[in-house]
């Protein structure tokens, strides 16, 4: 789980904000598509590949801001994290598959789709705006990685509740990123902002695969 938080605005050029949104959600969705890829042709992996994965993905999505004035390297390196995210969740993707079925997986993929729609109407037909409160949200975020932290060591929260956390957290990171479309991406490239729904979403998938994993499991 994690956040990256997006450097100053680099003034990129005027686009309409329904064109905006278009680019964004496409090539978000191209991004959920190869990292579903991924985590389908790697779910058998051990752990430690996927942990190895995620650190090569960690090291992309630096690349991909560093690269944001190339528009295109940078999209392309965007797309090379997301297929290295699919490898790293795929190990966990696959333990549920196998242990609960295949359903929880599915559960979760079309609960956070219909989701993150459903929040976006709210900001594009209300125009409510909460980017003024993403510094209080990201220190949430940052003591709730502490926490996760902590639990590594001494488990003191319970796995649904760090769960439920994260979900309500990054729900709150899904209306800012939305708002921030809305208002024409304060000075953010269409990748850019992609990268942020992007981790909205998969941040959010696998705290609702958590909570129906726990659910079913206790049924």
């Amino acid at each position: 789980m994690y956040r990256y938080q997006s450097p100053p605005p680099l003034g990129t050029a005027a686009i309409s904000t329904q064109s905006l949104l278009a680019q964004v959600l496409g090539i978000s969705a191209l991004g959920f598509c190869i990292t579903s890829l991924g985590a389908w042709l790697f779910q058998d992996v051990p752990a430690g590949v996927g942990l190895i994965a995620m650190l090569v993905g960690f090291g992309l999505l630096f690349g991909t801001y560093a690269a944001r004035r190339a528009e295109t390297l940078s999209l392309l390196l965007f797309y090379a994290f997301t297929f290295c995210e699919g490898i790293g969740i795929a190990p966990v993707v696959g333990q549920y598959a196998r242990s609960i079925g295949s359903g929880v997986v599915i559960d979760a993929a079309l609960t956070t789709g219909l989701g993150m729609f459903a929040l976006g109407a709210i900001v594009y037909a209300t125009g409510l705006d909460l980017r003024r409160f993403q510094g209080y949200v990201t220190m949430a975020l940052m003591g709730l990685i502490v926490i996760g932290i902590i639990s590594m060591f001494v488990r003191f929260v319970h796995p649904e509740t760090y769960a439920w956390l994260t979900l309500i957290i990054f729900t709150a990171y899904v209306l800012i990123d939305f708002a921030r479309i809305r208002a024409g991406g304060d000075g953010l490239t269409p990748v850019m902002l992609a990268v942020g729904i992007y981790l909205d979403a998969l941040n959010i998938f696998l705290a609702l695969l958590q909570i129906f994993g726990s659910r079913r499991s206790n049924d």
